[in-house]
């Protein structure tokens, strides 16, 4: 399992799929103050939620190679031979997918801040809700690689099945700024239910696609 997971994060920060990540994150960050103009009260005021709503434009990335290569190799079927359960496999891949994902994108984060003029203490909750809603993020970007493994357009219809997922995650991450201690506190309980049933959904999704 240990083995499983730390294969994970080697592949996740190889290729330059982090970077790959990073890059757009603060690329779609960078887009807003030109877009919206040099007003620094407004970009403070909206600053919180224009990361959020990078980080999950960010995290389609990675979504198609998350299942879809391991799946055409036969991967998935030599650790079910091994004695793994899909399930298991799908927990794995997720832990493996936020240990890979969220610290850089949090690191970025901070960036952002700067370029949007996010004051401190904001910053911190920004942070505070990635490290929260992250986890939840990562769940349904291996359960939505999962589900459409194998499609054809899996990359846009990937899109189309997380992106409205994850608006629970959207709103309680940014509502978080205004409502403190209670939006986490939302925002920890949606990620949970992700964490939670998300391998349930991958597992799934691969015994179906291993048939």
């Amino acid at each position: 399992m240990i083995a499983l997971i730390w294969r994970d994060v080697r592949r996740g920060y190889g290729a330059g799929g982090a970077t790959l990540v990073v890059a757009f994150f603060l690329l779609v960050a960078m887009l807003f103050p030109f877009a919206i103009g040099p007003d620094a009260a407004l970009l403070a005021r909206i600053g919180g939620g224009v990361i959020w709503a990078a980080a999950l434009l960010a995290a389609l990335l990675p979504v198609e190679r998350l299942v879809q290569p391991d799946l055409e190799a036969g991967v998935f079927d030599q650790l079910v031979v091994r004695g793994l359960s899909p399930v298991t496999i799908a927990a794995a891949r997720t832990l493996g997918h936020w240990l890979a994902f969220a610290p850089p994108l949090m690191a970025a984060a901070v960036v952002a801040a700067g370029l949007l003029d996010l004051p401190t203490q904001r910053l911190l909750l920004v942070e505070a809700g990635l490290l929260l809603g992250t986890p939840g993020l990562a769940a349904l970007a291996v359960a939505t690689g999962a589900l459409v493994a194998g499609l054809r357009g899996a990359g846009a219809i990937a899109g189309l099945v997380m992106l409205p997922l994850a608006v629970p995650l959207l709103i309680f991450g940014a509502g978080a700024l205004a409502g403190g201690v209670g939006g986490l506190k939302l925002l920890a309980a949606v990620s949970l239910l992700l964490s939670v049933g998300g391998p349930v959904v991958a597992g799934a999704a691969l015994r179906m696609a291993m048939e």
